[in-house]
């Protein structure tokens, strides 16, 4: 898996890239099929936003959350990431367990 943290006005600490790591090593144990991930975290005023891509096989998963906090805010989009990649990946077990039923 190939991770990728850019930041947008905003300084990325040594803290701030394992914190970020970490949530996405969560996301990413639900589905083994991750190639790679984006996340760019940047900061308008005092609104800290989180966005992240995630590249699986055949499809771009795409969240983003913000908060006024940089850390509630990278949480907020990790959950968001996870209830996406188990729903796809709901999908495409159903969608491979079909094929089998129907070649029956």
């Amino acid at each position: 898996m190939n991770l990728n943290i850019t930041g947008h006005h905003v300084e990325l600490t040594p803290a701030i890239r394992e914190y970020a790591t970490n949530k996405l090593e969560r996301v990413i144990r639900h589905f083994d099929h991750v190639t790679s991930v984006h996340v760019i975290l940047s900061v308008d005023k005092l609104v800290q936003k989180a966005e992240v891509t995630l590249h699986v096989k055949g499809k771009d998963i795409f969240a983003d959350a913000t908060d006024a906090n940089l850390y509630a805010s990278i949480d907020l989009v990790a959950d968001k990431l996870d209830r996406q990649v188990v729903k796809h990946k709901e999908r495409v077990s159903d969608h491979t367990h079909d094929k089998r039923v129907a070649a029956e």
